[in-house]
């Protein structure tokens, strides 16, 4: 009787997806979740590029390019490399992941050849540390040589300039110094780059990114030995050997794992993620298999979902579920692990109040992930009627970005220019990218009205 009393003066209407709590000023709609989709943009699992569509849902593709590639003189860039990549990527709707390395084993360009040309010292060497493939040899500069350092703090302002903001481009991993792009030179630790260089090169991606994210690969506090001090910087992380050495085992020799190493760094780069990606690769010994079932693990593997609690990642790469088919169980548990990783947004409940032609939007938005979503996209209201977006607007305090995991009570004013009756209310975060998807939410309601927007509801303008 008292829930009865309570809800007097209110009228029910359930229809798909939705439930309508209505009262004379105001429509209150409880909306039903859904699984979210896999391929959900700059999140999830990444391929390498051009990899078999048929596979596993994802978003992103990943590469590397020689910087000798790209740097021809000290004030001369060829971006048709890169021009080629990320056109050839975003054709199928996809964002890039690169990487941009001068030395990698079993690859002889890299640095650039005017320094080369010009006396920059090389070092070159077979690298053992190359596993699972076989040693192979590899070419390392002179970190030191100011030459080089000027090089480099020319290329990244270059490549800002260009590229920064380019909704082609998902996320760049830093690389240029150390194996493989990776900021190390082991086992050949003299070989390399003192802090200062590497400052250099912070320094250089801090002035010339400043909306494309860009993570490091070790997080470094002030009184790291080797790595220069990176906790307080704008940038993301990278753990390239995720689910292998990612957990702390608490043993001395593996302090360089990432967890023990981010602990290490301090309160601002274990907050990291709150503000900043992370990203990283699934180590290859695990590929694929992380997803199965622990019994079947190839020992050594830690485990995937605990890593992602931990580390709060938001996409990595995987050649795995990408070389074969997978197994049904292998792809679910994986789809399971992916929605949960980076941002996962469900909308619970949605409130309209009317005021002519206006009226006040109050949305109960549920962050399901272990991150939130970085990038500052932009949220969009749709009025629809009769089959037909009547009204469209930017909703600017509506903006996923930045929710961190939780609960949140988002307020928008929306405007409709003068429209009149009964309409159903849209929202969607666009992507920029001409042909990428919008960014969908875990609710029934996704996509049933327009592709690519969410249904909320209705609502009555007078």
């Amino acid at each position: 009787m008292l829930f009865v009393n309570a809800l007097r003066g209110f009228t029910f209407c359930a229809f798909a997806g939705l439930l309508l709590i209505a009262s004379a000023s105001a429509q209150t709609y409880m909306l039903q979740p859904a699984p979210s989709r896999v391929d959900n943009p700059l999140k999830g699992l990444v391929p390498y590029s051009r990899p078999h569509e048929d596979r596993f849902p994802h978003s992103m593709e990943f590469m590397y390019l020689a910087l000798s590639d790209l740097m021809i003189q000290e004030h001369q860039f060829d971006w048709k490399p890169l021009e080629t990549l990320l056109d050839d990527i975003s054709s199928r709707g996809k964002q890039a992941v690169i990487r941009i390395y001068m030395e990698y084993p079993g690859k002889s360009k890299g640095i650039p050849e005017y320094l080369v040309r010009d006396g920059l010292t090389v070092h070159e060497y077979v690298n053992e540390n190359t596993a699972p493939l076989p040693p192979a040899k590899i070419i390392t500069p002179d970190y030191e040589d100011p030459r080089l350092r000027k090089a480099i703090q020319n290329f990244i302002a270059a490549f800002g300039k260009k590229y920064d903001g380019d909704a082609r481009l998902g996320y760049i991993t830093a690389g240029l110094l150390g194996t493989w792009g990776e900021w190390h030179t082991y086992p050949r630790n003299d070989l390399w780059a003192s802090k200062t260089t590497q400052e250099v090169v912070l320094d250089a991606y801090e002035k010339a990114f400043q909306q494309t994210p860009v993570l490091l690969r070790y997080p470094a506090g002030p009184d790291h030995g080797y790595q220069a001090n990176n906790a307080s910087r704008p940038f993301g992380y990278h753990d390239d050997s995720f689910a292998w050495a990612t957990l702390d085992t608490g043993k001395p020799q593996d302090n360089w794992y990432y967890m023990p190493a981010l602990i290490a760094a301090g309160e601002s780069a274990r907050n990291k993620w709150q503000t900043q990606p992370i990203g990283g690769e699934i180590r290859p010994e695990v590929w694929g298999k992380v997803f199965d079932e622990p019994t079947q693990w190839v020992p050594g593997t830690q485990d995937f979902h605990e890593c992602v609690t931990q580390t709060h990642a938001t996409w990595l790469m995987d050649t795995g579920m990408f070389r074969e088919v997978p197994s049904p169980e292998r792809r679910r548990r994986a789809e399971d692990e992916v929605r949960r990783m980076g941002y996962d947004f469900y909308v619970r409940q949605a409130n309209f109040e009317p005021s002519g032609s206006a009226f006040k939007m109050t949305l109960e938005l549920v962050n399901q992930g272990v991150a939130p979503f970085y990038m500052n996209w932009p949220t969009e209201v749709a009025m629809v009627q009769d089959g037909k977006i009547v009204h469209q607007s930017v909703a600017e305090n509506l903006s996923m970005k930045g929710r961190l995991p939780g609960q949140h009570t988002l307020v928008e004013n929306v405007d409709t220019n003068e429209l009149r009756g009964k309409h159903t209310v849209l929202i969607r975060v666009a992507n920029p990218l001409a042909n990428g998807k919008s960014l969908g939410f875990a609710n029934a309601n996704q996509d049933t009205t327009q592709a690519g927007w969410l249904t909320l509801g209705e609502v009555e303008l007078n």
